[in-house]
């Protein structure tokens, strides 16, 4: 016989599996009808000629946010799957986090903001690239799109007792306190209020969330609204 607790865990993952599966269907639609409503005035010469490039742009970004949403969502559900077989190698932190910061230069230039990395001379973790490299990214961009203008992004690696840690630390907008728990849930999003509108998947956090758990490390926020946020992941020795 099942215990009632398993049964209870079992019909929370199953709703919750639900409120995804809804989530994603929401999400696909969006860019879908946009895509649909512009071709379909393309199709019916409903265009200017000289505004069909316009619509075209329309056509790819919407195109463009499908793709990355699809994309997090085959990481998600690689992530989920218990038997995934990632393969964990040794990994110098520091390196991989160079590699990042240089892929996101141009981003940080366009928002005009400063990428500053401190590292340490030794900074070697067992871990799985794929994911290193994914989360590593999705907490910089992350610090760089919600940052203000002419902000700077600090990401310092330490070899500490604990073990090996990698925090990113922003000038941005900050997480209003009653948002700190939450924003690592899929499609979550901060009120547009208190918040700029970004592009995004709405999924990269819980991407971060769910490497650092894959490879038994820890994943603290340090937030303040209008001041900042800091992201810090250790892992293990």
């Amino acid at each position: 016989k099942k215990l009632k607790e398993d049964v209870e865990k079992e019909k929370q993952l199953e709703q919750q599996q639900l409120s995804f599966f809804s989530a994603v269907s929401h999400e696909l639609k969006t860019p879908l009808t946009s895509i649909s409503g512009f071709a379909e005035l393309l199709q019916n010469n409903m265009v200017r000629p000289n505004d069909i490039p316009l619509f075209a742009g329309k056509i790819y970004k919407e195109a463009q946010r499908l793709i990355s949403l699809i994309q997090d969502i085959i990481k998600l559900s690689q992530l989920d799957e218990k038997n995934s077989t990632f393969m964990k190698e040794p990994l110098n932190l520091s390196a991989i986090c160079k590699q990042i910061i240089l892929r996101l230069n141009d981003k940080a230039l366009t928002k005009q903001v400063k990428l500053i990395f401190k590292e340490v001379p030794t900074s070697e973790i067992i871990g799985v690239r794929q994911l290193i490299e994914e989360l590593i990214y999705n907490l910089i961009e992350n610090a760089i799109k919600y940052n203000k203008e002419n902000g700077s992004v600090i990401i310092y690696v330490r070899d500490l007792h604990e073990g090996v840690t990698l925090t990113v630390e922003d000038t941005g907008i900050g997480i209003p306190f009653e948002y700190k728990e939450r924003i690592f849930e899929r499609f979550f999003r901060v009120d547009e209020s208190h918040c700029q509108q970004v592009d995004g998947t709405g999924l990269g956090l819980s991407i971060v969330k769910h490497a650092v758990s894959h490879m038994g490390g820890t994943i603290k926020v340090e937030s303040a609204e209008g001041i900042g946020t800091k992201m810090i992941v250790t892992f293990p020795h």
